[in-house]
């Protein structure tokens, strides 16, 4: 029996090498990191602190602020916005004819594929106070204003929107690929609309799918940092300072590599937590 499950643990061994190489590796070193006081410059050598790392950050305001803009981008961009658009494309596209689901498709993808620096130059070229956002409204006669100014944590989230909403609309057109048109059309002649099946019919169905979306889209706008640095790099002062641009700041603007890294873990929590709550959520019988 034990010869048995090493003959099948043989084939895995190399790839679980190079995952704790490559990634419980570096991780175990930050996690040492984050409880001394390491800086870039004007240090012969680092200490051992314990956790003031952690206690200076939850006393300080601007991460604490970095706290609450990264929910807020993450729920605004990730969790509403790519979840439900991609899931309203997918639909859609169900019902629409062969050229339209190709061009849309073309559209939504092409967004997805650009660079996240090129896409965050494009929005940022899209919302600047004389962009194209402005000059529609300019023409509309409505009112225009520097919305990287006014609403930049709102700007960038819709720039997030903008890009990842490809993926959810992949995700969710597969999905409902795989929802029996029996029930859909049984529904139909029962006399349930279109509203009433999507609620009782179609979510219930691809409700694993839904929380797998949500896990892997909710880690990947946690991570955002080119897109943001290249529109607003954080600003106007920290109004759109999300937390990887505040540990960027920390570690590698004011050379506090102990602090940064710190945040770093603190943010590698919070997206554990959000795994942990998604993975309840597959576990779940649909």
């Amino acid at each position: 029996m034990n010869r048995r499950s090493l003959t099948r643990a043989l084939p895995v061994t190399p790839a679980l090498v190079l995952l704790l190489l490559f990634l419980a590796g570096p991780i175990a070193y930050c996690a040492y990191i984050a409880f001394t006081d390491l800086q870039l410059t004007g240090q012969a050598e680092s200490s051992f602190v314990g956790f003031e790392n952690f206690r200076t950050a939850f006393q300080d305001e601007e991460f604490l602020n970095a706290v609450w803009l990264t929910l807020v981008f993450t729920v605004v961009s990730s969790l509403i916005g790519q979840n439900t658009l991609g899931l309203a494309l997918a639909a859609l596209m169900q019902r629409a004819s062969k050229p339209v689901r190709t061009l849309t498709g073309g559209i939504v993808i092409t967004a997805w594929v650009l660079p996240e620096v090129v896409a965050g130059f494009l929005l940022y070229a899209f919302f600047r106070k004389e962009g194209t956002l402005n000059a529609v409204l300019d023409l509309l006669h409505l009112p225009s204003q520097n919305w990287l100014f006014t609403l930049p944590i709102l700007a960038v989230s819709f720039a997030n929107v903008w890009r990842g909403t490809a993926f959810s609309m992949l995700v969710y057109t597969a999905a409902l690929g795989e929802i029996p048109k029996e029930i859909t059309e049984a529904a139909e002649v029962d006399g349930a609309g279109g509203w009433r099946r999507m609620w009782h019919i179609t979510l219930p169905m691809i409700r694993r799918s839904i929380g797998t979306n949500l896990m892997l889209n909710t880690l990947q706008t946690l991570s955002v940092f080119g897109l943001i640095w290249v529109m607003t790099r954080g600003g106007p002062g920290d109004k759109s300072q999300t937390l990887p641009l505040f540990m960027y700041e920390q570690a590698f603007q004011n050379s506090m590599i102990g602090y940064g890294t710190a945040v770093a873990l603190l943010l590698l929590l919070v997206g554990s937590v959000f795994s942990v709550a998604y993975m309840r959520l597959l576990r779940t019988e649909v």
